[in-house]
């Protein structure tokens, strides 16, 4: 999982920070065996960076459980790395209610002040946290284009958002001030591509992802090879302290993602339905009744980053293109 680069200095300043772009670096990369984080890989690796994977599964270079501080601190015990990604997440498959979230919850809070102490026991410099823009809070934002200096980790309206909500509250909050690192999150819209679009094809085929009218409600996208492209440039160009919204170009419809999934794909149409219909998937029901745009004019800026793919639409093209089918 590892490519090799010979180490090159170089000094320019990007924002009063060193531009460190043409060195090699050892990066221990939690969440390696996950959909974004093999896409994390395979990006840092092309940036001539040495990757060493951390996670539970076997495809892990590092095996422990960030919610087990003792086996975590064994595994990193004696290595040395230059910069630490928390891309960590207990999801397995979309999460339709809310305690489908909960694990992932835990891992945003525990897991991340565990993370935080082994990225100092090896000796780190850089730590980059993946963040989400809900962050800013469920519900409709209308009209409002959110940058970073919009306030981040709102109180909840109820206890189970206000649970979601803390956990990336607390997570950006202990990874952008962790004592002698430098902490940068990403805080990225929904996913969608290779190994993350393929799980919602066997919910179409069997015509099990009703969705209703989007009646307005618009959502940031961002492909995940995108996605990995903004982890790239947070390790190299990343302000520390610095959050950053990750995003494509064309924010979209819940509903109107979906349908472009069947479309671009050749599958059943989803059905419509009333959005009340949607209340027993809880936290499927509370994302359709989000709507929020964020701007990316300050990654564009200080990253270097721009979305090869502006649209749900270009980056499903190239998918399809390229798999032929999901």
């Amino acid at each position: 999982m590892t490519t090799n680069q010979n180490d090159e200095n170089s000094h320019d300043s990007r924002n009063g920070e060193s531009d460190r772009s043409n060195e090699s670096r050892s990066i221990l990369l939690a969440g390696a065996g996950g959909v974004l984080g093999g896409h994390i890989a395979r990006a840092l690796q092309d940036a001539g960076h040495k990757v060493t994977g951390l996670g539970r599964g076997p495809r892990n270079d590092l095996r422990a459980d960030l919610t087990d501080r003792d086996a975590l601190l064994r595994a990193v015990d004696g290595r040395h790395f230059d910069t630490v990604i928390h891309a960590a997440t207990a999801l397995r498959k979309p999460p339709l209610r809310h305690r489908d979230m909960h694990a992932t919850d835990a891992l945003r809070t525990d897991g991340t002040a565990h993370l935080i102490e082994a990225a100092q026991a090896c000796g780190a410099r850089r730590l980059v946290a993946e963040s989400m823009v809900f962050g800013y809070g469920y519900g409709d934002h209308g009209d409002h284009v959110i940058t970073e200096d919009d306030p981040f980790g709102p109180r909840g309206r109820d206890p189970e958002l206000e649970r979601h909500i803390e956990g990336m509250r607390i997570k950006e909050a202990r990874m952008l001030g962790a004592p002698g690192l430098e902490g940068v999150a990403l805080r990225f819209g929904l996913f969608y591509g290779p190994g993350g679009t393929d799980a919602l094809a066997p919910l179409l085929r069997r015509r099990q992802l009703p969705v209703p009218a989007d009646r307005g409600r618009v959502l940031p996208w961002v492909e995940l090879s995108d996605a990995a492209r903004a982890v790239a440039a947070a390790v190299d160009h990343g302000r520390p302290g610095q959050a950053y919204n990750i995003a494509d170009r064309t924010p979209m419809g819940f509903g109107a993602h979906i349908r472009c999934v069947a479309e671009e794909f050749g599958l059943p149409k989803p059905m419509s339905v009333p959005l009340w219909l949607m209340r027993p998937m809880s936290y499927l029901h509370t994302v359709m009744t989000t709507s929020l745009r964020v701007a990316t004019a300050k990654a564009e800026r200080e990253l270097g980053w721009t979305p090869v793919y502006p649209s749900s639409h270009d980056g499903l093209a190239a998918m399809r293109a390229g798999a032929g089918r999901v």
